[in-house]
């Protein structure tokens, strides 16, 4: 950048802006591209192209990236600025990566990462969350292709000029805009082919969360930002965690031991009393032999 030599390169967070700066340069995405203001480095503008095989393919989406002072401790904010039927345009978005969710943000993650989880957040459901539509995919496909026609107008002509040169250089690479299918024929590829972006992919926009999110921004000794092969695990990830779960109370009931009534054949009913009748009888012949051998037998035969 010409303008770098205006800044304290001894200041950590212009020291790791630089490093991306360059790092972008030196390895351009063919999905995006974002620069730097001259007169501030911590404004980017930046435009993505609309994620492959989604209803936004072909299109060109512009935004604004604002990065805090002491970044990269703290995560940076996102707008975008040409409409397409996900996010608003001019108001700051709530994701995982943005300034709505510093518990989620990793200091070794980049403008770079972002950049390829907001891609990936496009075909994504909005759930609702701070800043996000939910347009019809005919409506969002419409704006894809209103997208390439002209870059939108934001604010200083500095900031204008970075943005055309930005459309300008996307338009080049941006492959067309696919025919909107028919409903039947949409339906089919559907059931045919799984969209780009499903969960394993979602996940794909996150970065090795092995580095510490401790620290101040006076610290010399910066964690690297992680390379775009490595932006592979947890961002979009942590993007689910965002949002409200059920966790209410669960009832576990415990299996209960049947208990068996086994019922006594009839047959058995009457070989038990008959038994008992048999011992009955039993016992009143002892009973009269005791008083016949004790000179009582005449008060049982009733002589008495």
């Amino acid at each position: 950048m010409a303008a770098a030599g205006k800044f304290n390169r001894s200041n950590p967070a212009v020291k790791r802006i630089l490093q991306e700066v360059k790092e972008m340069q030196s390895n351009p995405s063919p999905d995006f591209m974002a620069l730097p203001l001259e007169e501030d480095i911590f404004e980017w503008q930046f435009a993505i192209l609309g994620p492959r095989d989604s209803e936004f393919e072909g299109g060109i989406y512009h935004g604004r990236i604002q990065l805090p002072s002491d970044y990269p401790f703290k995560p940076p904010s996102f707008m975008l600025l040409t409409p397409s039927g996900r996010f608003e345009i001019q108001k700051k978005i709530c994701l995982s990566i943005s300034n709505y969710h510093p518990e989620h943000w990793q200091p070794s993650w980049s403008v770079r990462t972002a950049l390829v989880a907001l891609i990936a957040f496009m075909p994504t459901n909005p759930g609702g969350a701070l800043g996000s539509l939910d347009y019809k995919k005919e409506d969002r496909r419409a704006l894809a292709i209103k997208s390439r026609e002209t870059p939108p107008k934001f604010g200083s002509p500095e900031r204008q000029s970075v943005i055309d040169e930005i459309h300008e250089q996307m338009l080049s690479k941006a492959p067309l805009v696919p025919q909107l299918l028919t409903i039947g024929s949409e339906e089919e590829t559907n059931k045919t082919s799984p969209d780009t972006f499903d969960e394993h992919d979602v996940k794909a926009a996150g970065v090795n969360t092995s580095g510490s999110s401790s620290g101040s921004a006076n610290n010399t000794d910066l964690p690297k930002p992680d390379s775009e092969s490595e932006v592979a695990e947890n961002i979009v990830g942590a993007q689910s965690d965002v949002i409200p779960r059920d966790n209410g109370p669960r009832v576990v009931i415990a299996p209960q031991n049947p208990v068996l009534t086994i019922q006594k054949p009839k047959h058995d009913r009457l070989l038990t009393l008959a038994a008992f009748g048999l011992t009955l009888a039993i016992m009143a012949l002892v009973i009269k032999k005791f008083f016949k051998i004790n000179g009582l037998a005449g008060y049982i035969e009733g002589k008495f």
